[in-house]
């Protein structure tokens, strides 16, 4: 029996610049982490939703409009359609990454 297992390669600098420091968290949002894993957010955010249970808040977040506003004002590296979505991006901590590889295919 083979297993496929996909590799995805992304250089120490382009993670690092996708980390921001929110609520006085490392996170990184969900737009980035679609990017980075080659799926649409609208995919990621709908596996969060199906095991919301194993994300609790110190793992993920939603980010208030407050916040949205603020990052990107004071972000250069976001995409253009990313500044004009309509929804506030979810959060992820270190812990909510490693539990969000699980749900995303």
């Amino acid at each position: 029996m083979s297993t496929s297992i996909h590799k995805i390669l992304v250089s120490d600098q382009v993670v690092l610049e996708k980390i921001y420091l929110i609520r006085a968290q490392k996170i990184m949002l969900d737009i980035d982490l679609a990017i980075m894993y080659q799926v649409e957010t609208r995919a990621l955010k709908q596996a969060v939703k199906r095991n919301q249970l194993r994300f609790p808040d110190d793992f993920m977040f939603q980010l208030t409009k407050q916040e949205w506003k603020e990052v990107i004002t004071n972000c250069d590296n976001l995409t253009e359609t990313a500044k004009y979505s309509p929804a506030t991006p979810f959060a992820f901590t270190e812990q909510g990454v490693a539990m969000l590889i699980k749900y995303i295919k």
